[in-house]
C-alpha cells in the first residue's frame, strides 16, 4: 500500500514517462522471449524432421539390400546380410545404424561402441512394448545428457512378407551450434535496434508527457489564479486537443461565466447594501444638523425678548446658525440627488472643444494640457453635466499623481472616432490595482481618505444615460487612462 501512496505521489507527467519507457522495455523483453522460443522450436522441429527423413532414406536403402541378398531372410542372418553394407550406409547417410533382434540384442552396428555412453546396447523392454503397441510400429526416443539433446529412432525390419525381422536403431545426435550462433547474432542486433529504441521512446516519452500535461498545467494555473472578484479569462480550445482535455477545459469556462454571473450577481447585492448604506448615511448627516437647529430654535423661545437691545444681533447669530445647517442638509441632498440622476437635464448643442477647455481653466496645475484635432465637436448634452464629467476625471488624475513625482501629466485629448466624440483623460499616477478595477464605478467606493465615492459612479450614469460608455486601462505604477466616447450631433441639426 505504501508503494501504491508513493506512486500516486508522483506528477502525472512523470508518470506517464516512466509507464512508456517500462512499456517499452517490458515489450522488448516479450520479444526476445519469444524469439529464443521460436529458434528453439525451429531446432527441434528441423532436428525431428531430419532424423525421419534419414530414417526413411536408410528404411529403403535397407529394404533394397534385404530384396538383392542372397542369404536366406531371417533375424539370425542380419549381421551377415549387413556385415559388408552397414558401415557403407553409416558412410552415405552420414548416421549410426545399430541394428537389433526382436527381444532387443545387438546384432550388427556401424561403430563398435556408441557414441553416447550412458546408452544401452540392449534396447530396453519398456521400448520394446512401445514398439510393439504402436500403429506404426516406431517409436523415437529423446534424451538430454549434460545439456545436449539426443534422440534415438527405433522401427521394425521386415521381409517381403511383412514379418519383422529385427529392429533398426538410429541414435541421432541434435546439433544446435548452427541455431546457437543464429540466435546470438540475432540477439545481438536486436539488442543494438532496442539500445535504439530505447533512446527513441526515452525523448519521445518526454515529449508526449510535456504535450499530454501541458494543457493540464495550463488549466491548473488558471484554477489557481481564478477569484471571484475580478475578470477571469477562459482557456482558448484548438483543433488538436484531446476529446478529455477539451471537456476539462469547456467545464473550466462553464465555471468561469458561472463564476462572472456570480460575481455580478454578488456586486448587484453590493450595490443595494451600498445604497442601503447610503441612506443611512444620508439620514445620519441630515439628522445631524436638525438637532442644533431644534436646540437654537428652543433657546431663542425662550429667550426672545422683543425690549432687548440686542434683539438684532441675536437674530443675526440665529439665522446664521441656521442656514448653515441648512446648507449642510442641502449638500448632503445634492451629492445623493446627483448620483440618483434626479435633476432635470437642460439639454443643449454644445461644442465640445469649448466646453472642454472651459471646465479645464478652473485647474491651476501647468502639468494639465489639453489637445483635439477637430476646431467644433457638438454634441447634445446638459454643459453643466459635461463640465462635471471633464473636471471629475482630470480632477481624479491629479489626486492620483504623487506630489513629489518627477514626472507629472494629466492630457486630456479630443478625438472624433465615427459618429462619437472621444474623451481620453491620461495620468502618469499609481495607476488602479487589480483588486479595486471591478469596484471603481460602485456607489460609495473610494481609495481617498475623503469623499463619499460617489465622482465615477455619477459620471458613469450621466454618461450612460446619453447612450456613450466610459472605459479605463490603468498599469500599477505608470498611470491611468479613462476613454469616454458621446455621441455626435448631426451638424444639419445645429
Amino acid at each position: 500500500m505504501s508503494v501504491v501512496k508513493k506512486v500516486a505521489r508522483l506528477s502525472l507527467r512523470f508518470r506517464i514517462f516512466i509507464a512508456m519507457i517500462a512499456l517499452t522495455f517490458v515489450a522488448s523483453m516479450l520479444i526476445g522471449a519469444v524469439s529464443v522460443y521460436q529458434f528453439q522450436k525451429e531446432a527441434r522441429v528441423y532436428h525431428q524432421d531430419r532424423l525421419e527423413r534419414k530414417e526413411d532414406a536408410i528404411t529403403e536403402h535397407i529394404n533394397y539390400i534385404l530384396s538383392t541378398t542372397t542369404y536366406p531372410l531371417s533375424t539370425a542372418n542380419l549381421p551377415l546380410i549387413f556385415k559388408d553394407k552397414i558401415h557403407e550406409l553409416a558412410n552415405i547417410h552420414s548416421l549410426e545404424i545399430n541394428i537389433h533382434d526382436l527381444d532387443g540384442k545387438l546384432l550388427i552396428s556401424s561403430k563398435g561402441t556408441f557414441s553416447v555412453d550412458t546408452m544401452s546396447r540392449s534396447v530396453n523392454p519398456l521400448i520394446l512394448k512401445i514398439i510393439q503397441a504402436s500403429p506404426s510400429k516406431r517409436f523415437v526416443d529423446l534424451r538430454i545428457h549434460d545439456g545436449q539433446r539426443y534422440r534415438s529412432a527405433y522401427s521394425y525390419l521386415k521381409d517381403n512378407k511383412f514379418k519383422p525381422l529385427g529392429i533398426l536403431n538410429l541414435p541421432y545426435v541434435e546439433e544446435t551450434s548452427f541455431y546457437q550462433e543464429e540466435l546470438q547474432n540475432f540477439m545481438l542486433r536486436f539488442g543494438q535496434v532496442y539500445l535504439f529504441m530505447l533512446v527513441l521512446t526515452v525523448g519521445s516519452a518526454y515529449f508526449l508527457s510535456s504535450y499530454i500535461t501541458k494543457s493540464l498545467q495550463n488549466i491548473s494555473e488558471k484554477l489557481r489564479l481564478t477569484q471571484l472578484n475580478q475578470l477571469n479569462e477562459k482557456i482558448p480550445i484548438d483543433e488538436l486537443t484531446s476529446k478529455e482535455i477539451r471537456t476539462l477545459i469547456t467545464s473550466y469556462n462553464e465555471m468561469v461565466d458561472e463564476l462572472e454571473r456570480s460575481a455580478q450577481l454578488l456586486a448587484h447585492s453590493e450595490r443595494e447594501e451600498a445604497w442601503r448604506e447610503m441612506a443611512k448615511q444620508v439620514a445620519h448627516e441630515i439628522k445631524n444638523p436638525l438637532t442644533p437647529m431644534r436646540l437654537t430654535v428652543q433657546s431663542f423661545q425662550r429667550r426672545f425678548n422683543p425690549e432687548d437691545p440686542k434683539i438684532h444681533e441675536k437674530m443675526t447669530d440665529y439665522s446664521n446658525t441656521l442656514i448653515q445647517q441648512i446648507d449642510t442638509m442641502s449638500s448632503v441632498a445634492s451629492a445623493f440627488s446627483n448620483f440618483a440622476s434626479l435633476p432635470v437635464q437642460q439639454n443643449e448643442n454644445l461644442d465640445m472643444v469649448h466646453v472642454v477647455k472651459l471646465a479645464l481653466e478652473i485647474f491651476n496645475e501647468d502639468f494639465v494640457t489639453f489637445e483635439s484635432d477637430q476646431e467644433q465637436m457638438i454634441v447634445l448634452m446638459d454643459r453643466s453635466q459635461l463640465i462635471r464629467i471633464i473636471t471629475n476625471l482630470v480632477k481624479n488624475g491629479v489626486q492620483a499623481i504623487d506630489p513629489d513625482a518627477a514626472n507629472k501629466a494629466v492630457a486630456v485629448h479630443l478625438t472624433q472616432e465615427g459618429e462619437f466624440a472621444k474623451i481620453t483623460v491620461s495620468d502618469t499616477g499609481k495607476g488602479i490595482s487589480m483588486a479595486n478595477r471591478l469596484r471603481i464605478f460602485e456607489p460609495k467606493f473610494t481609495t481617498k481618505s475623503s469623499g463619499m465615492g460617489l465622482g465615477l459612479g455619477i459620471i458613469k450614469n450621466i454618461i450612460e444615460g446619453y447612450n456613450g460608455s466610459i472605459t479605463f486601462e490603468s498599469e500599477i505604477g505608470k498611470g491611468t487612462t479613462f476613454t469616454v466616447l458621446l455621441p455626435i450631433t448631426n451638424e444639419q441639426q445645429i
